[in-house]
């Protein structure tokens, strides 16, 4: 959740870290901290609050000098924000100084250990409890004599053999200026490789503009990065095997450019990210998708008698949606499971159940939690992923990347369309090994083809869609309606509506308003319905009939052309005709530019939402 920078070379540190920082701050932002060496000094600054309102003033008030250090920029786990809890923490001797991300569950015992030896604690935080740990067993190590050098990548691994729970850390120390230790399990940490001068981030925005050679850690890695070399070992006990690897997005990929927000920019490369997810993805002469990583067999895929989906937020609705598309095209049964319950129930999973993991990041705790339980249990896991290199990446059996780019708007979008775009390749996939002729999949072929352009003129619809924004942004009370492939659309714009406004809103199959919703209705709650020509365009505009009953006023989208659907709903969004199983990429981006006018109208902070972060790698 929170974002780590470290720097070591010849430059000056903190406006290095200070940018990377900026970078990360879609990863938590309740305060930020910097701590650099200087001639035997360990100097701090920490500040509650937005970078920019709370560390960068500290900073030009009392600037930091010094050519290694390491910053933080936090999402608070244990202790509100304040300055005591911002990061980076220090050791009780104040030489060493550790930033962190993840959660140390038992640091309440070991809080309560290091108080009966005479510690001081200056904060609530889990991290302060680590960073008293190895100044003990620095202590420890010095004393005894101990011949290696230097001694805090041991001193660190020693602790870290007594932390129970998840961590991403960089460490440095008065005594050892020429390095920082850095360390992960459960949370993401990445050396970024440079030209006498490296770095340590928790994601590799914070660095792209500095360097795109980087070497993903796993779990138990600890590494000790100088300004020439790095190192890694497993828990300081062995050689760990490393890759180099490049980045493949730019640091203009991470800027907002001409937009005014990462969210709208991100909201108009849909047409793009959408395409990239398509290319050279689809086969005309087989009518069907191809895949490079699946690392399965056309026999082994055959085999497959049941899916299980896990996923988290927005890539949970990409899954509903993948399930009506893989049993409608592949007849395959699919089940949808909140990868935060999966790991925790032990649901009948048949021999040749395939698991299905689907995250932006590839560092989501709670999915990654769930790839490994159903490896364990012996089943085949394949990911689909935004992020090459990323723990859930590598990890997984096989997989398909997304190639969407960096998406730092903390709601998603259009790692959702990409999403469902590669779904809906997936299923025409297996569809088409099992019982899908060739002329239906050159029809889903087709149909995906025109999605970029059909895109295009959605967002052509911006101007419209912020002229209802107005209409509608005082209220408090929002529905979105929608059936079959169109329900998880419902769930996912209310869902970008709850993050970025803070407005109550729900999603619904729309014919189930009547078995209770209905009663929360009245002319203040706007009701979104999703009506696009099709098998259930007439059950679809009954349950618009019952929510007029009981006068709340009705957005409408529908298939253009659809003058029946004009005089029933007071705003009607029309998009492009298209088949049913791709109307979802459509349907989004509407409720997503909707969600985005009203909380740009109400002065929200579209970009970094309260109590929300990216990357959720906490359970």
């Amino acid at each position: 959740m929170c974002g780590i920078v470290g720097y070591i070379g010849k430059k000056e540190a903190a406006p290095i870290i200070l940018e990377g920082l900026r970078r990360l701050e879609y990863r938590g932002y309740d305060s930020a901290g910097i701590s650099v060496l200087r001639s035997g000094d360990l100097l701090t600054r920490k500040r509650k609050g937005k970078i920019d309102d709370g560390l960068a003033p500290a900073l030009r008030e009392s600037p930091l000098t010094g050519v290694s250090g390491i910053g933080h920029t936090r999402w608070a786990t244990h202790g509100p924000p304040s300055d005591e809890n911002s990061h980076p923490h220090l050791d009780q001797s104040g030489r060493i100084a550790v930033v962190h991300n993840g959660v140390i569950e038992n640091f309440a015992r070991l809080k309560q250990r290091l108080q009966e030896a005479g510690h001081r604690f200056l904060s609530a935080t889990d991290t302060e409890v680590l960073a008293h740990l190895i100044g003990v067993e620095y202590e420890r190590l010095r004393a005894a004599g101990d011949p290696r050098e230097p001694l805090l990548p041991h001193a660190v691994a020693a602790a870290l053999r007594e932390v129970i729970g998840t961590y991403g850390i960089a460490v440095i120390c008065t005594e050892e200026p020429g390095l920082i230790v850095g360390a992960r399990r459960g949370s993401p940490l990445i050396v970024g490789i440079g030209r006498g001068e490296n770095f340590l981030a928790s994601d590799v925005t914070a660095m792209v503009a500095h360097t795109r050679q980087v070497v993903y850690l796993n779990d138990y890695d600890v590494v000790t990065v100088t300004a020439e070399d790095f190192q890694v070992t497993n828990l300081g006990t062995e050689t760990a095997r490393v890759q180099i690897q490049e980045v493949e997005f730019g640091a203009e990929a991470a800027e907002r450019g001409r937009f005014p927000h990462h969210m709208l920019k991100e909201i108009y490369e849909q047409p793009r990210t959408i395409e990239n997810a398509l290319r050279g993805r689809l086969d005309l002469d087989e009518a069907t998708a191809k895949f490079g990583g699946l690392n399965m067999s056309a026999a082994e895929l055959r085999a497959v008698d049941q899916m299980v989906i896990a996923a988290c937020g927005t890539s949970w609705h990409a899954g509903l949606v993948g399930e009506y598309l893989i049993e409608d095209f592949a007849h395959v049964p699919v089940e949808v499971e909140y990868a935060s319950e999966f790991r925790y129930r032990n649901p009948p999973l048949e021999k040749n159940t395939l698991v299905l993991v689907i995250t932006q990041s590839g560092e989501t705790a709670d999915t990654l939690a769930a790839l490994r339980e159903a490896r364990r249990r012996g089943h085949k896991v394949l990911a689909i992923c935004n992020v090459v290199g990323s723990t859930i990446a590598r990890e997984a059996d096989g997989g398909i990347y997304l190639h969407a780019g960096p998406e730092i708007g903390v709601a998603s979008t259009k790692a959702f369309t990409s999403q469902v775009t590669v779904l809906t390749l997936l299923a025409l996939f297996m569809g088409r090994l099992r019982m899908m002729s060739p002329h239906r999949g050159l029809e889903v072929i087709r149909a995906l083809e025109r999605m970029p352009a059909l895109a295009e003129q959605a967002l052509a619809l911006d101007g419209q869609i912020r002229a209802i924004a107005r209409k509608y942004a005082d209220r408090r009370d929002f529905f979105f309606l929608g059936r079959q492939l169109n329900f998880p659309v419902a769930l996912e714009g209310a869902l970008k509506l709850k993050e970025i406004s803070y407005l109550h809103a729900e999603g619904y199959p729309a014919a189930e308003m009547k078995h209770g919703p209905l009663a929360l209705l009245d002319e203040n709650s706007p009701c979104v319905m999703l009506v696009p020509r099709g098998a259930l365009y007439e059950k679809t505009m009954s349950n618009l009939e019952e929510v007029r009953a009981r006068r709340a006023p009705v957005i409408a989208l529908a298939t253009e052309g659809d003058r029946e659907v004009a005089q029933r709903a007071a705003d009607v969004i029309y998009l492009p005709e298209t088949p049913e199983f791709v109307w979802p990429l459509l349907g989004i981006i509407p409720l997503q530019l909707l969600a985005y006018h009203v909380a740009v109208l109400r002065g929200c902070d579209v970009d970094k939402p309260r109590n929300l972060a990216k990357s959720v790698t906490v359970e």
